[in-house]
C-alpha cells in the first residue's frame, strides 16, 4: 500500500491536536478494554492499518492471542467480561450508526457497567478510533512495526 499523503506533514498543527485527543482518550480507561475497542472498530471499518497496529499494541500490553482472534465473534466467545461485552456492543452500535440500527440495548448494557464519566470516555475513544480508521483508509496509511522499532532505536 502506498500512502496518498502524510497527514502529519500536510496539517501538522491540527494533527498534533488530534493526536493529543487520541492520547488522552487512550489513557482514560483500562488499557486492555481500550485495545479491544480499537481492534473491534477497526475490524468493522476494514482498516488493516489499525488492526495491524492495535493487535501489536494489545499483545504488548498482555492481551492473549485467543481474545484477539475471537474478537470478531465476541458475542459467542466466553473469554470476555460483562464490562468488555458492554463496551464492544457500544463500539459496534456507534461504529455502525449509519446502518440505522437501534443502539438502545447497547446503551442499557453500557449503563450497567460504566459510570456516566466512563460512558463519555468510552464514547470519545470510539469516535477517535473511527476517525483514525478513516484517516488511515482514506490516505492509504500503513503501520510497519519493524520500521517503527528501527526509528525508536535510532
Amino acid at each position: 500500500m502506498t500512502a496518498k499523503l502524510d497527514p502529519f506533514a500536510a496539517a501538522p498543527q491540527l494533527m498534533k491536536s488530534w493526536m493529543g485527543l487520541s492520547m488522552a482518550a487512550e489513557t482514560s480507561l483500562e488499557a486492555s478494554l481500550i485495545e479491544l475497542v480499537k481492534i473491534r472498530s477497526s475490524q468493522i471499518n476494514g482498516c488493516a492499518n489499525c488492526i495491524n497496529m492495535h493487535t501489536i499494541d494489545a499483545r504488548a500490553k498482555g492481551e492473549t492471542e485467543q481474545r484477539i482472534y475471537l474478537l470478531s465473534a465476541w458475542r459467542e466467545a466466553p473469554c470476555y467480561t460483562d464490562r468488555e461485552r458492554a463496551a464492544l456492543a457500544w463500539t459496534e452500535a456507534l461504529t455502525t450508526l449509519s446502518q440505522g440500527r437501534s443502539h438502545e440495548a447497547a446503551y442499557d448494557a453500557l449503563k450497567a457497567w460504566f459510570t456516566e464519566e466512563e460512558q463519555v470516555k468510552l464514547t470519545l475513544m470510539i469516535n477517535v478510533i473511527n476517525g483514525w480508521n478513516r484517516i488511515a483508509v482514506g490516505f492509504g496509511l500503513w503501520y510497519d512495526p519493524a520500521a517503527s522499532t528501527g526509528k525508536a532505536a535510532a
